[in-house]
């Protein structure tokens, strides 16, 4: 909110349901922020604290929105009007009395304990719920993001910014270098191959925008300066993400994972890999931090050459939280857009089968694919022939988790 005075604008730090909090307290009607005599007395429920039955009536002890813990009521369950707020209550009791090996059924008391992890898990839903706001505000994407914790207490990672595009590390200059196309259809008559043409490569994608091209083979995308409009048929990964994804909390100790939401196609393109681009020697001094964290967030982008590595340990996009798999649903593409450098291809995973809604995503940290045709032998031999960036850096043996029939046990 911003308060203006004579000209001079002051922002807030409050938000308007902390302002009209503020106003019930103290008993101040405000027709901008709505608070009149007809409602003063309505309040908020922030989150439920306890639970306590007493001659078959049910009592719940209240966190009133814009009040301190100290004005917490126990109120019978007939004055609450926050059903969704009640239903998580006992969803998170009764998960709480299980993992403790407790009757699910609902005690006459709470044990002082369960009451504090519920206390716990609310305002770490809160938590969550900010973060996920955040996401949402930063990306520029139709795809929503949602965030979900059902399975400790940990909150949003800690020195984690979100970014959408890469992040330019300190020393190195990007300039664009493009050509862009003169087509008007470019997938019904592509005028000179289109913008894949003029690199000798062909169209990656088919008419309902799936790749059709072997992993290994580089996406040409059209450009900025390219003659066709935001619906050309080549124009997919600059688009962003299209669909719904859930950061969530795995179970088995492997952090933090995505899911989809929706269901995807075989062949489509899901997110790209972003993060800060830094050169190869920096992301050796950074690889031995990270190595003693037990973290894989390094990329090389040695499509042509080791010049430049992605690191998204600290600024990434929502595949800074996508696990390792022995056998993924993902896969990895080189794709130019907007700069043809082949030192400095963008990273973006497509779907490799059919995933349904509800599935984890993932792609194998340590590719390996046949070499592909002579139109790829330009790629470095450090990760076969095959093209890729050679996904994470690897020095240490971590232990693989996926829990796929065909894992390797080890990561690298």
């Amino acid at each position: 909110m911003v308060a203006t005075i004579a000209g001079c604008s002051v922002s807030c730090k409050l938000s308007l349901d902390d302002l009209q909090a503020v106003c019930r307290r103290e008993r101040l009607h405000c027709k901008q922020l709505g608070v009149n005599k007809h409602n003063i007395d309505d309040y908020e429920v922030e989150y439920l604290c306890d639970y306590k039955k007493f001659k078959e009536q049910e009592f719940y002890l209240v966190k009133w929105k814009g009040y301190p813990e100290s004005s917490n009521t126990w109120e019978p369950r007939k004055n609450l009007k926050c059903r969704k707020l009640m239903t998580q209550f006992h969803e998170d009791m009764e998960r709480e009395l299980r993992r403790q090996k407790r009757r699910t059924t609902c005690p006459k008391r709470l044990d002082k304990d369960v009451a504090w992890t519920l206390v716990q898990k609310a305002k770490l839903r809160m938590r969550l719920q900010c973060w996920e706001a955040d996401l949402n505000k930063t990306r520029n994407h139709p795809g929503r993001i949602f965030v979900l914790n059902e399975v400790d207490l940990d909150g949003p990672p800690r020195d984690f910014t979100y970014i959408t595009n890469y992040k330019v590390g300190e020393g190195i200059v990007l300039n664009e270098m493009a050509v862009g196309c003169e087509c008007k259809d470019c997938f019904s008559d592509p005028v000179g191959g289109c913008c894949p043409g003029a690199s000798l490569h062909r169209l990656a994608y088919t008419d309902k925008g799936q790749v059709r091209v072997r992993a290994g083979e580089p996406i040409y995308e059209c450009n900025a300066r390219c003659s066709c409009g935001p619906d050309c048929s080549n124009r997919l990964v600059q688009k962003g993400i299209q669909f719904d994804l859930c950061i969530f909390k795995t179970g088995n100790g492997r952090g933090w994972g995505v899911r989809a939401l929706q269901h995807i196609k075989k062949n489509t393109f899901v997110m790209e890999y972003v993060g800060e681009i830094i050169t190869s020697d920096e992301a050796e001094k950074r690889g031995h931090l990270y190595d003693r964290q037990g973290a894989t967030y390094l990329f090389d982008l040695d499509y042509v050459e080791d010049v430049y590595t992605v690191d998204a340990a600290n600024h990434g996009n929502i595949s800074h939280f996508v696990n390792h798999s022995c056998n993924p649903n993902l896969q990895v593409y080189n794709v130019f857009i907007d700069n043809l450098d082949e030192r400095l291809p963008r990273i973006a995973l497509f779907s490799t089968r059919s995933i349904r809604a509800g599935e984890e995503l993932t792609f194998d940290y340590k590719m390996q694919i046949d070499p592909v045709d002579a139109e790829s032998t330009r790629m470095d031999s450090n990760f076969s022939l095959a093209g890729l960036p050679s996904s994470p850096k690897k020095r240490i043996r971590v232990e693989c988790k996926c829990g796929s029939d065909t894992c390797r046990k080890y990561l690298f």
